[in-house]
């Protein structure tokens, strides 16, 4: 189980500790105790202190979870290695209902918030289109890749849905009929993620040939090209207002391993970037103004940290640090 424990920075009044569980299921209690403090070079002392008890959930899944996206505020919709969409209540733990059809692992899940429908895609090419509140068959069926399908969003109106692939390939599809609609190829354009602009016609997309493409979904034509990062682009988000976007990247070793604020608006420039993890990111988040006092930014990194940012001065607010429990 994979378990997160956070830290405040000293720029910050009071240190405070959280965990958070990755399952779901029937409820049990731990206990965990034990201390140790070590000094980073930047002289910011971490500390682990003695834990309380804490809530945790029988799995959800029997393999590695892939993917988590909210449908509503009380329900989650998970995927991943076991080919299996689950939706939990995220409140008391309890299994709603399992979804089963994919062939290979869940890579993606897009959720027509505040409905009963998402979409799952996989590796086995296909993406389907289920209904809580009816049957655990797909609704609907989208068959139009050749490889991997590693992007999914849907338009803000729910009547289209957007598809990306390692085949260098978006998709364009009609909900209601789920029949492609557009298709647009891009040589050495492996999708890594794709972003629907909230009450616009246009598509964030980033990329393993280290590019940041916004797509027009009238005709779905390039609309823009971000400068050309260092490293694989490898996550993007939009936040509410769209206005602003951040993108990801690999890394190894603190080379790279960065998220990048950019302006959606005319300029389209940079505005700022986030620095500080040690391999690979993963995602990134704009955090909902309700859960913090400041306009933040959360990322997730394959160094186990979860990191929370001032979005406007790039100045690491929150480090939460993964523990593997056996």
């Amino acid at each position: 189980m994979l378990l997160l424990r956070c830290h405040l920075k000293r720029a910050l009044p009071q240190k405070v500790s959280c965990r958070f569980c990755a399952v779901m299921g029937k409820l049990q209690s731990k206990f965990k105790h034990s201390t140790y403090k070590y000094s980073r070079p930047d002289g910011f002392i971490e500390e682990k202190i003695q834990t309380k008890a804490f809530q945790e959930y029988s799995p959800a899944h029997v393999d590695t979870v892939s993917v988590v996206a909210a449908l509503n505020s009380d329900l989650c919709v998970s995927g991943g290695k076991d080919k299996t969409a689950v939706a939990y209540n995220w409140r008391t733990g309890n299994v709603v209902k399992r979804f089963k059809g994919h062939e290979r692992e869940i890579t993606k899940i897009a959720c027509i918030y505040k409905s009963s429908q998402f979409f799952s895609a996989s590796r086995d090419k296909m993406v389907m289109m289920w209904d809580l509140q009816s049957s655990s068959q797909p609704r609907q069926q989208f068959s139009g890749h050749t490889m991997v399908v590693t992007g999914l969003t849907v338009s803000p109106d729910s009547s289209q849905l957007c598809t990306g692939s390692r085949d260098n390939t978006l998709l364009l599809w009609d909900v209601g009929t789920g029949q492609c609609a557009e298709r647009a190829s891009v040589s050495r354009n492996l999708v890594t993620h794709l972003c629907w602009v909230p009450r616009e016609h246009y598509i964030l997309q980033t990329s393993e040939d280290k590019t940041i493409r916004l797509w027009d979904s009238r005709g779905l034509q390039v609309a823009h090209t971000f400068p050309t990062q260092q490293h694989i682009q490898t996550y993007c988000e939009v936040s509410e207002d769209g206005h602003k976007c951040v993108s990801c990247s690999s890394g190894f070793e603190g080379e790279g391993c960065e998220a990048t604020l950019w302006d959606l608006r005319q300029t389209r420039s940079r505005i700022c970037e986030y620095r500080g993890h040690f391999q690979t990111v993963a995602s990134c988040i704009f955090l909902p103004r309700a859960l913090a006092s400041m306009p933040a930014i959360a990322t997730s990194s394959h160094d186990c940290k979860v990191k929370i940012w001032n979005q406007d001065t790039g100045e690491e607010q929150m480090l939460c640090k993964s523990e593997v429990q056996p």
